[in-house]
């Protein structure tokens, strides 16, 4: 069976230039590549691809449908740390939930919704 190797999100944001300045500066994402009306962007295995789309409805105002990942990383308190430091504006602070994930959530500043976990030794 073939293997996963690698996610991408991709996502419309109304203005490139500001989006890609806040998934560097807040989120800590790297550039990896640019082409006309994209940005490549990661951070470990979080890859994001953003999209120009100044004609699209804006994540904010789709309410529930606003969401499009949940990334597991190593260290949710630290992230928590570093993201409330940077200004990031938060949709759950950091907790532990009953489903064994320490989590927290972010608002981008195009309103989309993204949740980091760790997974919570049993």
């Amino acid at each position: 069976m073939s293997e996963f190797t690698k996610v991408r999100f991709v996502l419309a944001v109304p203005d490139l230039a500001r989006s890609t300045d806040y998934y560097t500066s807040v989120l800590g994402l790297g550039i990896e590549f640019t082409a006309p009306g994209w940005t490549f962007l990661a951070r470990g295995s979080f890859r994001v691809m953003l999209g120009e789309c100044t004609d699209a409805i804006p994540p904010g105002e789709l309410g529930d449908h606003s969401w499009y990942g949940y990334v597991t990383v190593s260290d949710a308190a630290a992230l928590y740390a570093e993201y409330r430091a940077a200004g990031a504006e938060f949709t759950q602070p950091l907790a532990d939930k009953p489903w064994g994930m320490r989590e927290f959530g972010v608002r981008t500043i195009d309103g989309h919704r993204i949740m980091f976990g760790q997974e919570l030794q049993a």
